[in-house]
């Protein structure tokens, strides 16, 4: 089987034609791309099929675990596919690992090392049992999480951009530390340490509910995505199973 490689300006990635075998996979031809030009590691690759001039439909991506032969039209023996490079990748393992990490380091330094001397404050610093609780509630969560990344979770994708990573820990980095900040302050006021239905209404902090609407509104977005996605997939046609009616995310509400 031949195979003619193009950017997305339709001009030719590889000089001449990549020779596979009639049973090749989408995966043997990311290989041989990669054989050919080392920095493009399969994971990096997104290959399509080429679309008509002026289409306004989304062009059909390659799994790689399918036959290139599944793409062709009739008997071809051609086939002429799309390349994009997604850019450096890191996998989702290592992209979740930092991102949790950064909350687990540095919300006990508010707490343990004295940062407000150094910003100025010499009021001298009484810790109240719910800032004790706080930090244990905080580190047990993102320890958790951490050890969810490498035992529990199973990602749909492998790797991610690496410009994620930055963007990630900038988001989690910097809650954490917004929130370290003002529930480790000297000048903190316990409003009432007994009713204990969740992390911001033991803490009462703005800092805390900011955080709870930002990730709120970031993980809906994500649920929906999902949604739409599985709904897609999971049709009930041509032998696949029917996706079946479940809440998006905060059942029973939505």
């Amino acid at each position: 089987m031949k195979v003619t490689v193009t950017n997305r300006r339709g001009r030719e990635l590889i000089n001449g034609d990549l020779v596979l075998d009639s049973d090749a996979t989408v995966a043997d031809l990311q290989e041989a791309i990669h054989q050919r030009i080392k920095k493009y590691y399969p994971s990096r690759q997104r290959l399509t099929l080429p679309l008509p001039p002026d289409s306004k439909t989304k062009p059909i991506v390659l799994q790689h675990n399918k036959f290139l032969k599944e793409y062709t039209k009739g008997n071809s023996d051609n086939i002429t596919v799309v390349f994009k490079d997604l850019g450096p990748q890191v996998s989702y393992r290592t992209l979740f690992f930092f991102e949790y990490l950064g909350p687990l380091i540095l919300y006990p330094i508010f707490y343990y090392l004295p940062v407000y001397q150094y910003l100025g404050y010499e009021t001298k610093r009484i810790i109240h049992p719910v800032q004790t609780y706080a930090l244990y509630y905080w580190s047990l969560h993102y320890f958790k999480r951490i050890m969810e990344t490498f035992f529990v979770h199973r990602f749909s994708h492998a790797t991610s951009p690496i410009s994620n990573v930055f963007r990630n820990c900038a988001y989690y980095w910097t809650f954490a530390c917004f929130i370290a900040y003002f529930m480790n302050h000297p000048l903190y006021v316990c409003y009432d340490p007994t009713l204990w239905l969740g992390f911001n209404v033991a803490t009462q902090t703005v800092a805390g509910y900011v955080f709870l609407v930002v990730a709120g509104l970031i993980m809906t977005n994500w649920a929906i995505a999902k949604h739409r996605r599985l709904k897609k997939i999971f049709d009930g046609k041509e032998g696949r199973p029917k996706y079946p009616c479940r809440y998006v995310i905060l059942p029973p509400f939505f």
